[in-house]
């Protein structure tokens, strides 16, 4: 059975989640952060793309909330995750998600710093199909799956329409950067504040 997926993400007021060129912008207060974190421990692993990791270079670890770390993935067609990764060093051995054959060189120096590795069809654009994704992830026992990011990855499980539920975090701010361009119905959808940020948390139906 497939993995409940949940996509999250925050947002500026004007719909941007990162500036044109891409690199990230801190938009969620410390309340609205408290709870990304506590989303992150009610789910079995958090995946996001490699972009996230060689702009942000995340950690994926929960912060200031007790739980159990999720299980980090990495979407990571090609292997091109720096070998200086903060995530490397994560105490759970990430996962790391390939399509089709990467160089073996590279897989075997992601492996010795501690990188799992697993191959996935690839959809009609070389990247990674996330159908066949997440029936490997429910092989491995992960029943709810966190989506973070970014931008390409968010697109992709909501055009790949595969994502269950969305909590967004919008932000009172204008950036006028990168979009989310992807379409797609809420149901159910709940709103309420924290700090001085907007909390939206809907069920995901797509427009077909």
């Amino acid at each position: 059975m497939r993995p409940f997926v949940t996509l999250t993400y925050a947002q500026s007021i004007d719909g941007s989640i990162a500036a044109r060129d891409g690199s990230p912008i801190r938009l969620s207060c410390n309340e609205s952060m408290k709870m990304t974190h506590e989303l992150r421990a009610s789910h079995d692993a958090i995946l996001v793309g490699v972009n996230t990791v060689i702009n942000d270079d995340p950690l994926l670890a929960l912060k200031n909330v007790n739980g159990v770390n999720p299980q980090p993935i990495v979407l990571d067609s090609t292997l091109r995750t720096p070998l200086t990764a903060r995530l490397l060093k994560h105490p759970t051995h990430p996962l790391w998600v390939a399509a089709s054959d990467p160089d073996p060189q590279r897989q075997t120096q992601l492996e010795t710093l501690g990188a799992r590795i697993i191959r996935v069809d690839s959809d009609s654009h070389g990247r990674v199909n996330l159908a066949s994704l997440l029936d490997q992830l429910g092989e491995l026992g992960i029943k709810r799956l966190m989506v973070e990011g970014g931008a390409q990855v968010i697109r992709s499980f909501l055009a790949q329409h595969v994502a269950d539920r969305l909590v967004i975090t919008i932000a009172p701010q204008l950036i006028n950067g990168l979009k989310i361009d992807s379409s797609a119905t809420l149901h159910n959808a709940h709103y309420r504040q924290l700090g001085i940020d907007l909390i939206v948390e809907a069920e995901l139906i797509s427009n077909v």
